[in-house]
């Protein structure tokens, strides 16, 4: 008797854990991707300003200008 209870209490267990288990990992999984998704959108939008300053370019002011 002693180990019969002893052998449902380590199955309970056991499965209590890995069901516990189990949802960590997908929490820490989601907040992973979710964290990867946000940077590159970020990054994304960075590459594009950065793409538009460049295209934009800048002028050489003339020496009128400097002076005035």
């Amino acid at each position: 008797m002693l180990r019969t209870r002893l052998l449902w209490f380590t199955l309970g267990f056991s499965v209590t854990g890995a069901s516990i288990a189990n949802l960590v990992w997908r929490d820490l999984y989601a907040e992973r991707f979710a964290i990867s998704s946000d940077m590159k959108e970020k990054f994304s939008a960075l590459e594009g300003r950065v793409s538009g300053l460049e295209s934009a370019g800048y002028e050489n002011p003339s020496p009128t200008q400097v002076e005035t």
